[in-house]
């Protein structure tokens, strides 16, 4: 492994933790897309900033760009505070036009300067390495990876200073203003560390992979635990393993950097939508099938409590009266009888003293709907579930 690999990989794995950090927070408060409108709005004040200083290496251009991204946010909340429209539609009228203003600015005055729109949209990872931070003659590396790593410092600092405002601002505005936090200033610092963070990654990785290194990582986590903590850990190590992943992987095909390291973060969120123990798609199923199995049991209980007759009780009536297929009728009476809640005598069904007790609390619970919670009743009595 060459030292340009290297640097490479080191680069992509600080974009993804200092992109996972506000990321999370963004996810969290329903605001993802506000990542994409900054992403690209801030093209305006990168050019705006080339144009004064003739230097792609500025600060000055960070600087501008951060602003840009800011008043980006500012534009949106303005539009949609007018009641007129929606949030997603205030950022679709934003950022377009702010965009499309630094792409014409390009056009008619950088044309002729490595400041073009596919450099914008896609970056190149590839390219990172050879410009270099040479300071007294001594090479101290790759520019992007100390611009970078500076901000994801400065991050860290914050996240650790401010966690607290962030979390409660986060979840409960209310609260956090009542105890002297503001929730607004909370909300513009993130938006600016959200900015920087865009503009620092912008010339390395381009605004494709910056968007998808802020939102699916944050949103596969978000999958996996309701802990902010847990979640903000998970996020930087699904970022940090999708960068060195997808480097591995557009290596191998010979394919663009970041849009095989995008790939690889859109193919681990599709494993966790579908996989997640709890949220995935798979296991949503699976509780809705079991819930439909219960649904059904209590139903069978219900009805044997209130029937005496023998004809009411006969295996067979479950299929003849009730009109269930012989499937369904079977999985209700090996549920019931797994869990001692019936006796079955002769093809009679008859209800234990246990399926008597669960009964009757589900009936009470039904008719007051008080005083119980009927998945507690069911991990009370169900050694089994369906």
């Amino acid at each position: 492994m060459s030292s340009a690999q290297i640097e490479i990989q080191i680069i992509a794995s600080l974009v993804a933790i200092a992109c996972a950090i506000p990321g999370t927070f963004l996810v969290l408060r329903k605001m993802a897309m506000i990542s994409d409108a900054i992403s690209h709005s801030i093209l305006p004040g990168i050019v705006i900033g080339f144009f004064i200083t003739h230097d792609l290496s500025s600060p000055l251009l960070i600087l501008l760009a951060t602003v840009t991204g800011v008043i980006t946010v500012v534009l949106v909340e303005y539009i949609q505070k007018t009641g007129l429209v929606k949030e997603d539609t205030a950022i679709g009228l934003v950022f377009p036009v702010l965009f499309s203003l630094g792409v014409i600015m390009i056009a008619r005055n950088a044309d002729d300067v490595h400041l073009d729109v596919d450099a914008v949209l896609l970056g190149e990872l590839a390219f990172a390495p050879f410009d270099r931070l040479v300071v007294s003659g001594v090479d101290l590396g790759p520019k992007s990876m100390w611009i970078i790593g500076v901000i994801l410092l400065v991050t860290l600092v914050l996240l650790y200073v401010f966690f607290k405002e962030l979390k409660l601002s986060t979840f409960d505005k209310g609260l956090a203003a009542s105890l002297g936090f503001s929730p607004v200033i909370i909300h513009y610092g993130l938006m600016t560390v959200s900015s920087v963070t865009t503009v620092g990654a912008f010339d390395a990785v381009g605004a494709i992979l910056v968007v998808a290194l802020m939102i699916a990582p944050a949103a596969a986590a978000y999958l996996l635990t309701k802990d902010l903590k847990k979640m903000l850990i998970l996020s930087v190590l699904f970022g940090v393993f999708s960068a060195i992943v997808g480097y591995w992987f557009a290596h191998w095909i010979d394919a663009s950097i970041a849009g095989s390291i995008t790939t690889v973060l859109g193919l681990l969120f599709l494993a966790v939508y579908l996989f997640a123990p709890s949220k995935g798609v798979i296991a949503v199923l699976y509780r809705e099938k079991q819930q439909r199995t219960e649904v059904s049991l209590l139903t069978f209980l219900l009805h044997l409590k209130n029937h005496d007759e023998v004809s009411e009780r006969h295996v067979n009536h479950l299929n003849e009266h009730i009109n269930w297929q012989k499937v369904r009728s079977k999985t209700v009476l090996d549920l019931a009888l797994k869990n001692n809640m019936i006796a079955i005598d002769n093809q009679i069904v008859s209800l234990t003293p246990k399926g008597e007790e669960f009964t009757s609390l589900a009936i009470d619970y039904i008719i007051t709907n008080e005083d119980a919670q009927i998945e507690d009743m069911k991990a009370d009595f169900f050694l089994f579930r369906g």
